[in-house]
Formats: structure tokens, C-alpha cells, sequence
């Protein structure tokens, strides 16, 4: 009994409490704050992709070959240098030096030649922007906030959001002209949200697979006839724009999981922008948007 109540610590115990030696708590310093309150860890947290995105991974391994093979445009001989501008004025003459001098035969954008066809210059998807006006804002930006919190959850994006720091989150849509006293400059007519990197794929895996099959009377993104000039301002561009109506919100599984809290559903402008360019561009950006499962149908 002796050695066994050796071996045990003695307590010393006041009023049925322990009164052992105990370290203090350790003080931490508070967190520093930046200029918008929130606060800094003190690590450096990097913010990586979970996975890998599988519309990129199908237009990188599959998409890409199949549209170089399909807009491949063959050039024996090299091209000829462009035509050198022809301006309406005299540049030298001092008496037309600071006059507007637009070139003659008016702008040439839409009419040059598409770029050679190489491997690092295929058609590819650049950014996807959603934008949307709601004409009830203009009497109460309070309008807004049902669509600025709908285009949070279709598209995921934040400002600054993932550590990305170029990445701008949902943004007002301002007026620039004085229509008619409905809208004036500086109001707010609306929100929009360019989409970049995997957040525009997986919005347009939604997009594709759970919004457009469940569309109602959707035949698909109209095109115009096959007589219609690939030197217009819009064939040219390489954008490929579509819209959705009111009753398309309530199918993204974003809102469809929590309908009611949006009382107000609207219409939305979806805008496919790539890196076509030249002649025929909008027919290159479709061949892009219609290997990732987009229909379009003739007008």
C-alpha cells in the first residue's frame, strides 16, 4: 500500500476542487483585417481546382482535333501583304490635319481574311457572358437584388472569388444614354456576369444538359438562311448570342432547389464569345457550340 500511494500524485483539493498547477491558456494574436473587414490567416491559403472540368478535358482531347479538321483551310503560297489604308484626307496638309480622316471604302473589319490555319490558332471558347434587364429597376434599384442573387447561384462567380483575383462577380448594368426619361445615365438597368475558365464550362454543362432538353418549344439557337453574307458586321465577330425566357430560370437546378426565394423570375441574353475572327467567324464559333451539344435550327 505504501509504494502504490507513492507512485500516485498528491492532490491538493479545496472545497472538492483540483488546485494542480495548470499551464496558461496560449494568447493569440488577433487576426489583421484588410480595407473591406474581412480577416487574413496567418498562412498563405492557395485555392486550387478539386477537378477536373469535363467539357474542357472533351474539348481539349476531341473538340479541338475535329474542328481543326473541319475549318482547315489549306494555302499552298503565303498570303499577299494587306492593302495599305487609303485615308479620305492628306495626313501632311496642314489645313486637314485635325479634321476627322475616316478611311475610304468606309471599314474593312468584317471583309479580312480569317487567319491561316495552324493548331494554336482553333476556334476556342474565351468567356460566356449573362446579362439581364429588368425594366422595374429604374423606379427601385430594390428590383434588383432578386437577379444579382439568381446570377450568383446559375454562375458561382464572386468578386475575387477562388482566389482569382481578375474575377469581377455579378456587376450592375448602368444607362449611358437619356431615353425618353426612362433611362438616364448612371442608373441601374440591370446585372450582368462574364464567366471564365472552368466556372464557364460547368455553366454550360448545366446549360446543356439540364436547362435546353426540358425547354418547352426550344427547337433550338436560331440561325439565319443559307443566303445570308459572311462579311456582315455580325458574321465576323465570332460572338454567338442567344436568349432564354422567364420560365428557363426555374430549371437550373441552382433556383429549382429553392424556388421560393425568388419570387420574380426573368428572361436572360447568354453571349458566346470566342476567338474567331475574319470571314465566316460565326460559322466557326457554331461548329464550337454545336460540339458541345447546343442544337441550332434554321430560321
Amino acid at each position: 500500500m505504501s509504494a502504490q500511494a507513492a507512485r500516485t500524485p498528491r492532490l491538493a483539493t479545496t472545497a472538492g476542487r483540483s488546485v494542480r498547477r495548470t499551464r496558461p491558456a496560449p494568447t493569440t494574436k488577433p487576426l489583421k483585417r484588410d480595407e473591406k473587414g474581412v480577416p487574413i490567416p496567418h498562412v498563405n491559403i492557395i485555392v486550387r481546382d478539386t477537378h477536373r472540368c469535363r467539357l474542357a478535358d472533351h474539348y481539349f482531347h476531341t473538340l479541338q482535333d475535329d474542328l481543326m479538321y473541319m475549318t482547315y483551310v489549306h494555302e499552298p503560297t503565303a498570303r499577299k501583304p494587306p492593302r495599305p489604308v487609303r485615308l479620305a484626307y492628306d495626313p501632311n496638309d496642314p489645313y486637314t490635319k485635325h479634321r476627322y480622316n475616316p478611311p475610304l471604302g468606309g471599314n474593312r473589319w468584317p471583309k479580312q481574311p480569317p487567319p491561316p490555319s495552324a493548331p494554336d490558332n482553333v476556334v476556342q471558347l474565351e468567356r460566356i457572358q449573362i446579362h439581364t434587364m429588368i425594366k422595374n429597376a429604374t423606379s427601385s434599384r430594390v428590383n434588383l437584388l432578386g437577379p444579382i442573387m439568381a446570377l450568383r447561384a446559375i454562375s458561382g462567380a464572386n468578386e475575387k472569388g477562388g482566389g482569382q483575383h481578375t474575377a469581377e462577380g455579378v456587376e450592375l448594368v448602368k444607362g449611358r444614354k437619356n431615353l425618353q426619361g426612362w433611362v438616364r445615365p448612371g442608373v441601374p438597368v440591370g446585372v450582368k456576369v462574364d464567366l471564365k475558365g472552368p466556372q464557364m464550362y460547368d455553366f454550360l454543362s448545366v446549360l446543356v444538359e439540364f436547362v435546353l432538353p426540358r425547354l418547352r418549344d426550344f427547337q433550338g439557337v436560331v440561325m439565319e438562311g443559307p443566303s445570308n453574307r459572311l462579311d456582315k458586321m455580325s458574321s465576323a465577330s465570332g460572338v454567338v448570342s442567344f436568349g432564354l425566357p422567364p420560365t428557363a430560370l426555374g430549371l437550373f437546378p441552382q433556383i429549382e432547389v429553392n424556388f421560393d426565394a425568388y419570387p420574380q423570375t426573368f428572361g436572360m441574353h447568354i453571349h458566346c464569345i470566342t476567338n474567331a475572327k475574319g470571314v465566316g467567324a460565326q460559322n466557326r464559333a457554331r461548329a464550337l457550340l454545336s460540339g458541345f451539344q447546343i442544337p441550332f435550327a434554321r430560321s
